[in-house]
């Protein structure tokens, strides 16, 4: 039987039914700056993602079902979601100035252009050309895929 708040989330081709308090438990909510803090130490060097959403938002409401899913699908990745009507210094700290925002993490450090050279040299070397995003705002969530699966 299916729970009656199940959801089915189309993710890649796969289809899950997973009940919303399965989808709550995989997305760590975030209040302020000391419990980023603590998720980013606990992460270690695991890829943090954060979304920056408000529940008004209506890219937030469409992203936020698929970010859910995309926490089930990496689970070697840590994903947390800020609200930022509720976290209004947090969001002030974060320097965000749209929503959704998705921030990434390694290592306690926000993934920066400057941390990634190395690999953008690289890549240049090769002939491959990479997109120099470290922030990503909206709600296309292919590209935001396409980041998590880079800086796994």
């Amino acid at each position: 039987t299916v729970d009656r708040t199940a959801t089915v989330v189309h993710l890649n081709q796969q289809e899950r039914i997973i009940s919303e308090s399965q989808m709550l438990i995989m997305v760590q909510m975030i209040n302020d700056m000391d419990e980023l803090k603590e998720l980013l130490t606990v992460a270690g060097s695991k890829l943090v993602v954060v979304e920056f959403s408000a529940a008004w938002c209506g890219p937030c409401k469409r992203v936020g079902p698929v970010f859910q899913a995309m926490s089930l699908k990496y689970q070697n990745v840590m994903f947390a979601n800020v609200d930022v009507d509720s976290s209004k210094e947090l969001t002030q700290l974060c320097h965000i100035k749209a929503v959704p925002t998705f921030q990434m993490f390694k290592h306690t450090q926000k993934v920066t252009l400057f941390s990634r050279l190395k690999r953008t040299l690289c890549c240049l070397r090769s002939g491959m050309e990479d997109g120099k995003i470290f922030e990503l705002h909206g709600a296309d969530v292919k590209k935001l895929e396409e980041k998590i699966q880079e800086l796994m």
